[in-house]
């Protein structure tokens, strides 16, 4: 699903224009991706959590050239399911 099928969806499921409900979609991508790089992870109970995860320097291979790359320790955006959202 695109982020255009959920702002048609939300609007045909709430009664309201699309402009309005995709500013709404748009500023909560917003305020999710402003936080998550505060570092503060996003908990919404009974869907899932954003949150940040380190991931530790390593080095990788080129087998094309045959040459060792280290890849520096870095964070990632992260989605976790919540419990009930996976039951079904």
């Amino acid at each position: 699903m695109t982020k255009a099928e959920i702002v048609n969806a939300i609007a045909k499921n709430i009664g309201k224009e699309k402009i309005e409900v995709q500013a709404i979609v748009e500023e909560f991508m917003s305020v999710v991706r402003d936080s998550l790089k505060a570092g503060d992870p996003v908990y919404l109970r009974g869907f899932g959590s954003f949150i940040i995860k380190h991931r530790a320097e390593k080095a990788a291979r080129n087998i094309t050239k045959n040459t060792t790359l280290v890849i520096p320790a870095h964070d990632v955006p992260a989605f976790k399911p919540a419990k009930s959202f996976l039951k079904k």
